[in-house]
């Protein structure tokens, strides 16, 4: 039966070449950085990676990590990621990221790429809140995402009263997909961990943005 949810249809149907984003000659700059980067940020710690898709960066993340568990909502793109180089110490679960288990256990890190800009204006508490009971306090938390350069290949083409913006993607497939993009600038997110977080740091590369802060005690 076909996935209701429209956004785990895309990831599941785009999943054999997702990586293609990471490999664009413009990104090539800000990828090396992350992957200097990260490490460092969560070496000797216990991590939850979430939506961590096909595993790109949970290959660079896992080898330093004391443990790392990675999720995702949809099966498809997890299969990729478990046959990574460099994971076999991952746990890997399917879980949902608004409500992830308290079976998952705590963490001293928290790491998710590319996904908070799926995250619906109005659902970033709840998704906030539910990393935040799987977190310790002190805990380091990294999210990375697209920044608005992304929209010279992806214009907006549909936006709500909330702020929420879409874009219209096609696949290899020739399907045509509405996909929830949305590009929070940097006061949107310190306000967004206000509740959550403390030590907020930003730093705007060519084609992405990082944002770090640590889980409050």
């Amino acid at each position: 039966m076909p996935d209701p949810d429209p956004m785990r249809a895309y990831y599941a149907a785009r999943a054999p070449y997702y990586d293609d984003v990471y490999e664009k000659p413009e990104r090539r700059e800000d990828i090396a950085f992350l992957r200097a980067h990260l490490p460092t940020v969560f070496a000797g710690r216990t991590v939850l990676e979430v939506a961590c898709g096909t595993g790109y960066w949970t290959q660079h993340i896992a080898p330093v990590a004391a443990a790392m568990t990675a999720t995702d909502a949809v099966d498809e793109p997890l299969q990729l990621a478990r046959a990574r180089p460099g994971v076999g110490r991952v746990r890997f679960e399917r879980a949902d990221a608004y409500e992830l288990p308290a079976s998952l256990g705590l963490f001293e890190g928290a790491f998710a790429g590319l996904w908070l800009s799926h995250v619906p204006v109005e659902r970033r508490g709840e998704f906030l809140a539910s990393l935040h009971r799987r977190l310790l306090p002190g805990a380091k938390v990294a999210l990375i995402d697209n920044s608005t350069v992304q929209l010279r290949d992806f214009p907006i083409a549909g936006r709500d009263a909330r702020g929420n913006t879409w874009q219209e993607r096609v696949l290899k497939d020739g399907t045509r997909h509405r996909v929830l993009k949305n590009f929070p600038a940097r006061e949107e997110l310190e306000a967004m961990i206000a509740d959550f977080g403390e030590r907020p740091a930003f730093r705007e590369l060519a084609n992405f943005w990082l944002f770090e802060y640590e889980a409050r005690g």
